[in-house]
């Protein structure tokens, strides 16, 4: 019996009775919570608000579209046709070269830029050379250029809003020249525009003229192609933007517009014809630039310039 007793307490000596106390409660009370969260990330600040919209809204956006199915190769000849496209950076993929060709000094910069870029270098017979450039007077050097990938309308937009800036952008109403439309991606890019909208028809494209034009720039400012011109200007209206062309008979001149300090698409006419019916018809203002020395109008690349650069001292 005494030693029944001695087992039950020895048992019960060894249980863990409660503890007395906080628990430990005060002590993590008194510990500190880390950083303070960033204003964007504190759930009801407005900064927050503001974040969680934005994402919201880049997430119903559409993935960025491309301006519609690619055409052939364009192929630039002639020595110093190639020197310079490649000089200028044009986006070339392939230099062909004609079996047992003089080496001259432009064929020798031709073939040490190409390898510099790192093109693929084919050797060709000069029939070969013949047919692919329909019997133009190739000089045994070719240069094979992939078609330019244009991006959509509404990536020019997206990315400004993206970067929290007012969109500043240029669309070419009936520009066939394609140097105009380089010197027009020139100028935007100077400017610190966002893009340049050209019609997917009748109009000049980035061919290797243009990107030549352009001295470079064309690689970091994006050219969209639209489908139907009226309907892209009138969907940038939706979005906020104010459509102001260009026109020698303007009801407003350039230094009285203050649109040009907002959200903007510039439309530049081509030299004789100007801005067409029903795009001009769509534009909230439009715009003529003062000539005091008698012009009767500018070439398409040197007006997008002028308003180019009032548009950049405004918002400076």
């Amino acid at each position: 019996m005494a030693g029944n007793s001695q087992r039950r307490n020895r048992r019960t000596s060894n249980k863990k009775g409660a503890t007395v106390g906080s628990g430990g409660q005060r002590r993590r009370g008194l510990e500190g919570k880390g950083p303070t969260p960033p204003a964007s990330m504190r759930k009801g600040h407005k900064k927050n608000r503001l974040a969680n919209a934005q994402a919201k809204q880049a997430a119903r956006r559409p993935a960025p579209r491309r301006g519609g199915p690619k055409g052939p190769n364009e192929l630039v000849v002639g020595r110093n046709s190639v020197v310079e496209a490649l000089r200028e950076g044009v986006p070339a993929k392939t230099l062909y070269v004609q079996q047992y060709l003089d080496n001259d000094e432009r064929v020798r910069e031709a073939l040490q830029l190409a390898t510099d870029k790192g093109l693929n270098l084919m050797e060709a017979p000069r029939p070969e050379l013949d047919r692919m450039t329909n019997g133009l007077n190739h000089q045994g050097l070719v240069l094979s250029v992939p078609p330019y990938d244009y991006a959509h309308p509404e990536d020019l937009t997206a990315a400004a809003f993206d970067d929290g800036e007012d969109p500043l952008i240029v669309a070419l109403d009936g520009i066939t020249d394609p140097r105009n439309l380089g010197a027009v991606v020139r100028s935007v890019s100077a400017f610190g525009g966002h893009g340049v909208v050209v019609p997917e028809r009748r109009a000049a494209g980035m061919t290797a003229s243009a990107w030549k034009t352009s001295a470079g720039t064309a690689a970091r400012t994006p050219v969209a192609r639209a489908t139907n011109m009226t309907r892209m200007l009138e969907a940038y209206q939706k979005e906020g933007l104010m459509v102001v062309g260009l026109a020698a008979d303007g009801d407003v001149e350039l230094h009285e517009l203050d649109a040009l300090e907002g959200p903007v698409v510039i439309v530049v006419g081509s030299e004789g014809k100007g801005l067409s019916r029903l795009v001009g018809e769509t534009c909230d203002f439009r715009v003529r630039i003062p000539m005091p020395g008698g012009a009767e109008s500018l070439n398409a690349g040197v007006a997008a310039g002028v308003v180019l650069y009032e548009a950049a001292r405004r918002r400076a």
